[in-house]
């Protein structure tokens, strides 16, 4: 009988972190992706929402852990869980024998794919809940043994970003970036005269920019600074800048100060 379809859920604050799994479930067979979440409290209600049969589900976020995910929901109510972080490889001899898996970041492709596997037959077995509060134990005695993550972990910006293009995956620098735009779920990345497409809000992107390298200057874009010409007010009170290239983009009213400053108008 062949596997039925999961629903997946991607749940993790790093842009790059979500569109490798993505990219890693879009090669396997019988697997609908139902959504993504960028942080704990937004995980809460999508798994509530969206009732995925499996969560990829990253142990540190802000807002809250992977941990405080399964604590707010409970264990019992939790679809098969395999967590993903940065911990030393040390932390996966502890669950080996799990069948509700955890995978440390950077993960290859095997490793990945016998993780799916796990899940996928704790899934079938209907073992999920006792797995998952197996899983759970072992993960907060590991956590609470585990050094301090460094602090500029937590303020390091992106610096690539994954985009797919004609059925390839293309790694694009973010120093390339001109600018930003929001276009329906999709942001377009505009490097140059291309334009790249990628599912991603643009809160999140602001996020994860380094604030002294880019401003959003309007709900539907951000603009590297350096490649900004002019601030242009136009009549009726709306603001605008001139990139470089000669392009224009609104600014909001809002932003306006601060992005005169930024520019040290």
């Amino acid at each position: 009988m062949p596997d039925r379809t999961l629903r997946v859920l991607i749940v993790d604050d790093e842009l790059l972190a979500r569109q490798r799994v993505e990219d890693l479930l879009r090669k396997e067979a019988n697997i609908e992706i139902a959504g993504e979440a960028t942080d704990g409290n937004e995980a809460v209600e999508s798994i509530r929402r969206l009732r995925p049969d499996l969560v990829f589900l990253d142990v540190q976020m802000p807002g809250r852990t992977g941990l405080e995910v399964v604590e707010a929901l409970g264990a019992e109510e939790m679809p098969a869980t395999i967590f993903t972080t940065a911990f030393d490889k040390f932390a996966l001899k502890a669950f080996d024998l799990a069948a509700v898996d955890y995978l440390v970041k950077p993960f290859d492709d095997d490793r990945f794919a016998q993780a799916l596997r796990r899940a996928r037959r704790s899934i079938e077995l209907e073992e999920v809940g006792r797995m998952t509060k197996e899983l759970v134990a072992m993960l907060h005695e590991r956590e609470s043994s585990a050094p301090p993550a460094p602090a500029q972990a937590q303020t390091q910006y992106l610096e690539r970003i994954s985009v797919e293009s004609r059925g390839q995956i293309r790694v694009v620098p973010v120093s390339k970036v001109d600018y930003i735009t929001a276009s329906g779920p999709y942001a377009e990345l505009h490097v140059g005269e291309r334009t790249f497409a990628i599912r991603e809000k643009m809160h999140t992107l602001e996020e994860r920019l380094d604030p002294n390298v880019f401003f959003r200057i309007h709900r539907s874009a951000i603009v590297r600074l350096d490649r900004i010409d002019t601030l242009l007010h136009a009549a009726g009170g709306d603001y605008a800048v001139k990139l470089k290239d000669g392009t224009e983009l609104s600014v909001s009213r809002g932003r306006r100060d601060e992005l005169a400053a930024k520019m040290g108008i």
